[in-house]
């Protein structure tokens, strides 16, 4: 189910403004892997170009590939709503659609992609998404009621539901847990966790202690200056990352000498 993500040479821009430049990385399938780095170093951008959401914005593009399971995301036919049905992104603040149910929420996007399923699967579906983002036990009696009336760290699980739902083999997370109490952060770490078996996990975190706690495998981004692209430090195993990086501005990072 979860795929391998390569980047070669991945360059991204905003117009003429080249945001990140020459990231080179391979992330492995049922991982967490977790960007870290100062605010502006690009760890969101790149996390937008594996789902395409960054082309949202107008005159965004990339040089290189980007490789998922050695197909380019970029390649000539590809489709942008294909690539993210694959993959999937989780939001810095848990986004459910006011208007909608509980229930209505976990479909909203096998429904936006038209696909004609019966009741009956729709129900098996929604729970399905439901437990697999440990919150079918907490709403299972009141599917029917907004979405917006669950706390925020439900919230944000039932934006995980959602992105399950799509049976996606990537999740994307933009800094999940940051408008989040540190019980549901708690919870969302947990939940990372058990996603993994399923999926390929990329995290962009702030929390450095987070990032230590759940993932797999570290990167750490930089940025030379103001006006300067992003760039990949580097990355490698969790643990390696935050005892004996191989860069000095990596261990200045972790140190609290900047950033």
């Amino acid at each position: 189910m979860s795929k391998r993500i390569e980047a070669k040479d991945l360059n991204i821009y905003y117009g003429k403004f080249r945001a990140v430049e020459g990231v080179n990385m391979v992330i492995e399938p049922r991982s967490v892997t977790a960007f870290i780095g100062p605010s502006g170093c690009g760890k969101s951008t790149v996390l937008r170009t594996m789902n395409r959401m960054h082309e949202v914005i107008n005159g965004a593009y990339v040089e290189g590939k980007l490789l998922l399971d050695g197909e380019d995301l970029y390649g000539p036919g590809v489709d942008p709503v294909n690539v993210r049905r694959q993959v999937g992104m989780v939001f810095q603040r848990p986004n459910p659609f006011p208007t909608m149910s509980i229930k209505e929420n976990v479909l909203a996007g096998v429904h936006l992609n038209n696909k004609r399923v019966n009741q009956a699967t729709q129900d098996e579906l929604c729970e399905k998404a439901l437990r697999g983002a440990n919150l079918w036990e907490e709403v299972k009696n009141r599917l029917d009621l907004p979405g917006s009336g669950l706390s925020g760290g439900q919230q944000q699980r039932l934006c995980i539901a959602r992105a399950i739902a799509m049976q996606p083999e990537v999740l994307l997370m933009d800094e999940p847990c940051s408008a989040l109490d540190p019980i549901s952060t708690l919870a969302i770490e947990d939940l990372i966790q058990e996603l993994k078996e399923n999926y390929t996990i990329v995290i962009v975190t702030h929390n450095m202690q987070q990032a230590a706690r759940v993932s797999d495998r570290t990167g750490f981004f930089n940025i030379a200056g103001t006006g300067a692209p992003g760039k990949l430090i580097e990355i490698g195993p969790t643990e390696k990352i935050f005892s004996k990086p191989d860069q000095q501005a990596t261990e200045d990072y972790i140190t609290g000498r900047f950033g």
